[in-house]
């Protein structure tokens, strides 16, 4: 799979809110403050994985479509199951 610009961005913007969150801890900032961010950063790592797999799940329907390899269906599957083992 190839990964857009977009999502690449995303992780970017992921990562600098982890290095946020530990300059926060080294400057010794209040725990709600900390959890705070790391809970928006979970949900943008869990928004993220959602893009990724809807994005792979198209590519991949489109191909088994054009192919007649794969079970579309099988692929929801796949693509359901991935999503239930990052949670």
């Amino acid at each position: 799979m190839e990964y857009d610009k977009q999502v690449k961005n995303r992780v970017k913007r992921i990562e600098g809110q982890l290095r946020g969150i530990l300059k926060m801890m080294e400057d010794n900032k209040d725990c709600r403050d900390v959890v705070t961010q790391l809970s928006a950063t979970r949900s943008a790592i869990d928004r993220t994985i959602g893009v990724i797999v809807s994005s792979n799940l198209v590519e991949c329907v489109r191909e088994a479509n054009e192919s007649g390899e794969k079970n579309p269906e099988e692929l929801v599957k796949e693509a359901v199951n991935l999503l239930v083992k990052s949670r």
